[in-house]
């Protein structure tokens, strides 16, 4: 796939205009022949074309918002995070298994926000509430921020603004690698950059318009590079035929890329590793099903076992032994690739 996200059509809230990144965006959009058009709410937009469910959700991801954040509450974010930071919604990539399938309705296209000045400044009052403690703030809860930041530049003045927070601090995760432009930003160890990854047979068969594991590990030694912590979401986690030899060489093939860049090593502040399991709530699948009507995901329920999760719906989850073959073969794999990496948890 080509690493830029080019929408094919654009839509703007008149009010958007009234920020010079509004009026930059539009611009430069109708200057590349892209149909830019207004639209009354970036909540409520129509003119996105699809004749079914699939059509709509493709067209969707091609689409792009330009609004105006006007909520001065910010969504919480636990266990991850106290809050959500909200500098885009959505992504272009288009994931078979993605929660935001279900969250973000039918159209879920992509949209960002132009008054950041404005939304970083109710961060700030978040952490004077909670100051001297340390106040978390997530950049990637209900979207993927890196497509868009060639044409908005939020994620480096958020990164920017972070590293001048005594008491803030920053983490976001992408599936994407055009980072290069985050490289040169003051961070000053306050921003954890993470990166989703999963094995090839998993990136090619259900992470449809994603760079390569290849790719995404490249630009992950570039992060490590820059100093920034870092950190890895292996996620999320199937079984499938021959997934120990696939995952062992995703795991291997990172730490070789990072070891080359840093022959020192790395500590548990310097590095974070999460592991997700496959999981499904049958809403999501039928949501899935409808978008993806050849998915070839394992959703069988008679092959997992169901759970309640902490908001009171439930998901079909892989069976205890399973799991606990999973984790076992992770518990040995970071040992061995990535001994002094910090585990937050295997779920």
């Amino acid at each position: 796939m080509t690493e830029e996200f080019v929408p094919k059509r654009v839509f703007f809230e008149p009010k958007a205009l009234e920020y010079p990144l509004g009026k930059t965006l539009v611009e430069s959009f109708r200057a590349l022949q892209i149909p830019v058009t207004p639209t009354s709410s970036h909540n409520r937009v129509t003119g996105i074309p699809g004749n079914n469910p699939a059509q709509a959700y493709r067209e969707a991801k091609g689409t792009l918002v330009i609004g105006v954040r006007r909520s001065e509450k910010f969504q919480t974010c636990k266990p991850s995070a106290h809050y959500q930071l909200p500098l885009v919604t959505s992504c272009p990539g288009m994931c078979e298994y993605c929660y935001l399938a279900t969250t973000l309705g039918k159209k879920p296209y992509v949209r960002v926000y132009v008054n950041i000045e404005e939304i970083l400044e109710i961060a700030s009052k978040l952490i004077g509430e909670r100051s001297p403690e340390i106040t978390y703030f997530e950049g990637a809860a209900t979207s993927d921020p890196i497509p868009v930041e060639r044409y908005t530049g939020a994620l480096k003045k958020t990164i920017n603004y972070f590293g001048r927070e005594r008491y803030g601090r920053f983490r976001f995760v992408t599936k994407f690698t055009d980072v290069d432009s985050l490289l040169s930003a003051s961070h000053e160890g306050h921003t954890r950059f993470r990166f989703s990854l999963n094995c090839d047979y998993v990136v090619n068969r259900f992470e449809h318009l994603t760079p390569s594991p290849e790719k995404r590990i490249v630009a992950s030694g570039k992060v490590l590079n820059a100093g920034y912590p870092l950190g890895f979401i292996f996620a999320p986690i199937f079984r499938f035929p021959g997934w120990e030899a696939e995952y062992q060489h995703l795991l291997e093939r990172t730490a070789e890329e990072l070891t080359r860049l840093a022959p020192q090593g790395w500590s548990s502040e310097q590095l974070t590793l999460e592991f997700i399991s496959h999981r499904y709530t049958l809403k999501a699948k039928a949501n899935i099903q409808e978008i993806f009507p050849n998915s070839l995901l394992p959703m069988v329920e008679e092959d997992r076992k169901f759970k309640y999760g902490q908001f009171g719906y439930g998901k079909y989850i892989y069976p205890p032994e399973e799991l606990e073959e999973l984790k076992e073969f992770f518990a040995e794999q970071v040992k061995t690739y990535f001994s002094l990496a910090k585990v937050e948890y295997f779920i």
